[in-house]
């Protein structure tokens, strides 16, 4: 599986990359909404967009927007990854089209958990 993370702080995009690349997705990086449509443009296929909500440029709602108003990216599976904790911008990212929302700061089992619940978790080698 291939997930892309979108978010404008270096550090965070390396957290969640390395969060997923240890639940086996192969992952790729944009500083901004931007950025990753252009490399979705450019061919990049992906399973999951983690994407963050305040950034330059284009902001997380604004991407997420764009993917669902294209019909040929509905399979991009789409988890908001952020600070924005008041409930009404979760309804605004949900209504948006986002399939999870997780808040900042979280532990590498809450995004696990929220993978799960999507389906989304490798499944587990027996030891």
């Amino acid at each position: 599986m291939r997930a892309l993370v979108i978010d404008d702080s270096r550090t965070m995009r390396r957290i969640v990359a390395g969060t997923l690349e240890q639940l086996g997705f192969e992952t790729a990086q944009a500083e901004h909404g931007r950025e990753a449509l252009d490399l979705l443009d450019a061919g990049l296929e992906v399973d999951l967009a983690c994407v963050d909500w305040n950034m330059p440029v284009m902001d997380g709602l604004q991407f997420v927007t764009e993917v669902r108003n294209d019909p040929s990216r509905r399979g991009i599976t789409l988890m908001m990854v952020t600070t924005e904790a008041e409930t009404s911008q979760i309804v605004k990212a949900l209504a948006a089209g986002a399939h999870e929302y997780l808040i900042k700061p979280f532990t590498p089992d809450a995004i696990r958990d929220k993978l799960d619940l999507l389906g989304l978790v490798p499944v587990e080698e027996t030891v």
